[in-house]
């Protein structure tokens, strides 16, 4: 299932564009699910991280696509967003938001077509494990990758990722549960961190690639050294 959410304040065309897409699905027998907006702001304030791919118009009258763009760049790095626009000046500025494309209005299907089955076969082919995070700010997906660790905060969680720190309502048990299976080590009651970020353990203390430290608690230093040796591919009794 391909989920695409179309915001353009130009409703003939949000009608065109999805007749064009009807006619992709007779055509390829691929399931697609669209939802419409008609302004960023709207886009923004109903994010929903199980979009695959954003076709976003770049002129609108409240919230244009870019600075829409802009915004849910900080909720989901990985959504893909081909820009529609009367200007090639505008469609090119678009780039900075790692825009999968632009396209040239008017829109005609073998050019829908194109940017679909390109965008298809690249999904297939770089699909990342992930999840998804709620707080009062909206939903987020987070690139399991790309997440550092994760600490307390103020009786919540906070995610540390490549490029920004996200609030979590959920339980450090939860995300050990979830997380256990994916190269990720609680080292500590307070900690729980991705082992491809680890660089090296001194004592009580692990030290990321970022340079970050980490503690490490007595009780759970053999199982996370463990977990850490296994992942290295090395035997825990030559580093323990």
């Amino acid at each position: 299932m391909l989920h695409i959410a179309i915001c353009d304040d130009e409703r003939v065309f949000v009608n065109h564009l999805k007749e064009l897409l009807s006619q992709y699905i007779l055509e390829t027998g691929e399931e697609i699910k669209t939802s419409v907006f008609y302004d960023g702001l709207d886009l923004i304030e109903k994010y929903d991280p199980s979009f695959d791919l954003i076709f976003l118009d770049i002129q609108m009258k409240l919230v244009d696509g870019l600075r829409a763009a802009e915004r849910i760049r900080e909720k989901d790095e990985r959504v893909g967003i081909i820009f529609l626009t009367t200007l090639a000046q505008y469609g090119l500025e678009g780039y900075k938001y790692q825009a999968t494309n632009y396209i040239i209005k008017p829109l005609q299907y073998g050019r829908l077509k194109a940017e679909l089955d390109k965008f298809i076969r690249r999904r297939h082919m770089e699909q990342e494990p992930a999840l998804v995070i709620s707080n009062d700010t909206g939903k987020y997906k987070v690139i399991l990758k790309n997440l550092r660790y994760i600490e307390p905060f103020n009786r919540n969680l906070l995610f540390h990722t490549e490029q920004q720190s996200i609030l979590c309502y959920r339980s450090m048990k939860e995300m050990e549960r979830e997380l256990q299976a994916k190269n990720f080590a609680r080292c500590h009651t307070s900690y729980i961190v991705n082992l491809a970020y680890v660089k090296g353990v001194k004592k009580l203390e692990s030290t990321l690639i970022t340079g970050e430290k980490i503690p490490i608690s007595q009780p759970r230093r053999k199982s996370f050294m463990e977990q850490l040796t296994d992942y290295w591919g090395i035997c825990y009794d030559t580093v323990s």
